[in-house]
């Protein structure tokens, strides 16, 4: 992301962001929307917050007490009648249990009102409680979730900045060969006759009236389309029920003057109660699950004159049919024409991209210019199908988020899932230049894990490239229970020797699943967090997130995620895409995942590669079962494989090729994909999608044809890690520093693996670093011809970093 920053030589100290305008909304408007921004010298970039290149003998030195900002952070409610004693308490506990960042949300029950002058005078004193400790601060961006409704201030405050939908208002009947007159008001914007036997016919308003015949053979029904004000139910701590409800509504995401608003309630507060912190003990703002979870089609005022700047047509006469295939209400989905589901991927493209412009990136924008960053995750990133309705897509939304994240909170991740969703995350930082991607972990898991399967969680998410871990949920301690609490013995005072089954599990573990920590108590950390091995699992933790986030990722794998052909309904494009994603992560190839404004735009192009922000080349990119591409994205495949790139469409070719629009795309030839690798005698089977709760039974091992084995190998060549033989438990994630190779090895399986390997490197010093205790030891290993041969031996569920130094 090119970053903004502030000095001296620029009046008048605010910034407007205009290129959202510009190249997308063209809207008067919106012209721009401005923020104050830091007067005085210009922000700097803290270590932190960009790529960095260090040597491995500089990383080995930080890495056996990593600075604070590489976390781990509890995500800590301050519910209740909290005080600065209380708090204080609380942070102290933090430290011992091994953290030391802290994600601080406020909560209900606290004496000051939220985002009262008495509660950022207050939050100021919380942050000065972290700051004598040497703790970071994440500041949650609202009292609940999904991010975006300020504590309810949109509804009371702002509430034609409420969020929007269109929907059916209105189903009008009509005899066959009758009249229709009807006036219909000014929040009508389209409608559509619809026959008993299925058939769909626009119907036209003028001047705010309808003067329409039916025709002859058959009774008719008009729909009547209006926006309305309709929101995704949010979870607020200031709503008096405790529901979650449509009470406090969110912003209209869509709009950039919502979310300046936003920005005025919440994030402007902060920095005017403490400004000298910003970049220093906070570190940045935590957005929660910003979502689309509702019925109808998200809608701004500017949304159709958008429509009509990006795609040159009016998509008005198509709405209702997109809303009629959502069903609802008693009424069947009905099945869409092929016009109308390409005005619908038409639609969600502009959808998502307005999504982008007017969401994520402002608030990105914003922390940048005040020397923070600004985190979030989104909500169903691990059913893409869903993601693609609710937020658009996942890669865009990020591209100005400095911390991109998912979540394991339910079931997603155990030894009875298949999950590689968190990868996700890691690419969007990768592709857009970012040094870190994080981890919402653990809260409401069914069942609850112990230590040993936290360890687990949180090592099957680093091995897929987080390296930011947050752990949820920490509760406020009730300022009289503080009192008489003290921090656990086995904490930071406590020596932090790793215990055997946090340093690895050398037999099947033990009670998986079943906590062995006390019963949840009022206040205070969560069970698994009061087990004597957290401390030194967090110590674990903070070295492997501190060693991830250095130098940058060295995947040369690309993984295309075929969100435009989810937005056409495609499930078979989803189904190909997690299965693809499971493939490669057993067979020990590290890879990135893009979409398709990487593809088209934003990857820079060599020869023979395409290039992320991160400076990873991909030199292969694989396409499972894409139904639509455009043609902008097909032309920079074609010059990837004539400069010596590989390209594998895996499964079917797209069937479309589009160019400004999916409404008008032209049919594929065979023509336009001879230059290519394909492979679509042979389906992968599906990869069950991670659950909420415990399934019934663990996944059926996938088994891959043949033909797609062979597919592979022809455009993956020669492998960066390549065992002596099949396994499917063993994970791998690759790093390069200055003059390192980094490789992240993770037995997800329950028995030893004992392996020949051999890595691609031109380094000839092997080493092992340890992250439980921080100590760095030699390996046997022959080096030859660009290529590490060594003895590769993992316990049952254990990690194995191993750094090969004096590479180029």
């Amino acid at each position: 992301m090119k970053r903004l920053f502030v000095t001296n030589s620029v009046p008048p100290e605010r910034h407007c962001v205009t290129d959202y305008v510009t190249k997308v909304l063209l809207v008067p408007a919106f012209a721009a929307f401005c923020f104050a921004v830091p007067p005085g010298d210009a922000i700097a970039q803290q270590a932190w917050q960009k790529m960095q290149m260090p040597t491995a003998a500089e990383v080995a030195k930080a890495w056996t007490a990593p600075p604070s900002e590489y976390g781990p952070e509890p995500y800590f409610g301050m519910n209740g009648p909290v005080t600065i004693e209380s708090l204080a308490h609380d942070l102290d506990t933090m430290k011992g249990l091994g953290f030391h960042a802290v994600t601080a949300q406020a909560g209900g029950g606290m004496t000051q009102a939220y985002l009262s002058p008495e509660y950022f005078a207050f939050f100021k004193q919380f942050v000065a409680e972290a700051k004598k400790r040497d703790m970071r601060v994440w500041i949650v961006d609202d009292i609940g979730y999904p991010s975006g409704f300020a504590g309810g201030k949109f509804t009371s405050e702002k509430p034609d900045l409420r969020m929007q939908a269109l929907a059916i208002a209105q189903r009008l009947p009509v005899k066959a060969g009758a009249e229709l007159k009807q006036a219909v008001g000014p929040n009508t914007v389209a409608a559509l006759a619809t026959s008993s036997a299925g058939e769909r016919l626009p119907v036209p308003v003028t001047d705010g009236n309808i003067d329409w015949t039916a025709p002859a053979g058959g009774d008719w029904t008009v729909l009547l389309v209006e926006h309305v004000f309709r929101t995704s139910p949010t979870k607020s701590d200031t709503n008096p029920t405790h529901a979650k409800d449509a009470s406090q509504s969110l912003e209209d995401y869509i709009n950039p003057a919502a979310t300046a608003a936003y920005l005025e309630f919440t994030h402007e507060q902060y920095y005017k109660a403490m400004p000298e912190e910003f970049g220093k003990t906070i570190m940045g703002f935590r957005g929660d699950e910003p979502d689309y979870s509702i019925s109808g089609l998200p809608w701004t005022p500017a949304f159709f004159a958008t429509f009509q700047q990006v795609k040159g047509y009016d998509v008005r006469p198509y709405v209702a049919a997109m809303l009629t295939a959502q069903g609802g209400r008693g009424q069947a989905p009905a099945k869409l024409t092929d016009a109308e589901l390409r005005a619908k991927g038409d639609y969600y493209d502009v959808f998502s991209q307005m999504f982008r412009d007017g969401f994520f990136k402002p608030q990105g924008v914003w922390c940048a210019a005040h020397g923070v960053e600004y985190q979030v995750h989104l909500n169903h990133e691990e059913m893409e199908m869903d993601l693609t309705r609710s937020e658009g897509d996942f890669l865009r939304d990020m591209k100005y988020v400095e911390v991109p994240g998912i979540d394991a909170i339910w079931h997603q991740i155990w030894t009875d899932t298949i999950s590689d969703y968190p990868r996700l995350a890691a690419s969007a930082a990768h592709v857009y230049g970012h040094p870190r991607a994080f981890t919402e972990s653990f809260a409401a898991y069914r069942p609850a894990p112990d230590v040993i399967m936290a360890r687990y969680i949180i090592n099957e998410q680093l091995v897929r490239g987080v390296s930011l871990v947050e752990t949820m949920f920490y509760s406020a301690t009730p300022a009289g229970q503080a009192a008489r609490q003290e921090v656990p013995a086995d904490s930071a005072a406590a020596p932090q020797t790793p215990t055997k089954d946090l340093k690895v599990a050398s037999s099947p573990m033990p009670n998986l699943g079943a906590p062995n920590a006390p019963a949840p108590r009022r206040g205070g950390p969560s069970a698994v967090m009061r087990d004597p091995a957290w401390p030194a699992l967090m110590d674990y933790t903070r070295r492997l997130s501190y060693v991830m986030s250095m130098g940058g990722p060295a995947a040369s794998i690309a993984l295309y995620i075929p969100s435009s052909s989810m937005w056409l309904n495609d499930r078979e494009a989803d189904t190909a895409f997690v299965a693809s994603e499971q493939m490669l992560a057993e067979r020990q190839i590290d890879f990135d995942i893009i979409n398709q404004d990487a593809l088209s735009t934003e990857l820079k192009a060599g020869s023979g590669f395409l290039e992320s922000m991160s400076g990873n080349r991909y030199r292969t990119v694989i396409l499972p079962s894409a139904s639509v591409l455009s043609q902008a994205e097909l032309d920079r495949l074609r010059t990837l494989a004539n400069g010596g790139g590989k390209v594998l469409f895996l499964g079917r070719t797209p069937a479309l090729i589009s160019d400004r629009t999916m409404l008008g795309a032209r049919a594929a030839t065979p023509e336009d994909f001879a230059w290519a690798t394909v492979e679509t005698s042979a389906q992968l089977p599906p990869t069950p999608t991670p659950p909420a709760q415990a399934p019934t039974a663990p996944p059926a091992p996938q088994v891959v044809p043949a033909a797609i084995e062979t597919a592979l190998g022809t455009v993956i060549g020669t492998r960066e890690v390549a065992l002596d033989g099949p396994d499917t438990g063993i994970k791998v994630v690759t790093r390069r520093l200055r003059d390192a190779d980094v490789f992240l090895f993770f037995n997800e399986s329950e028995q030893a693996r004992v392996h020949p390997a051999s890595l691609k490197s031109d380094g000839h010093r092997v080493e092992e670093w340890d992250p439980a205790t921080g100590k760095v030891s030699p390996m046997e290993n022959q080096s030859l011809n660009g290529t590490v041969h060594l003895l590769l031996a993992l316990k049952p569920y254990e990690t194995k970093l191993v750094v090969v130094r004096g590479s180029r």
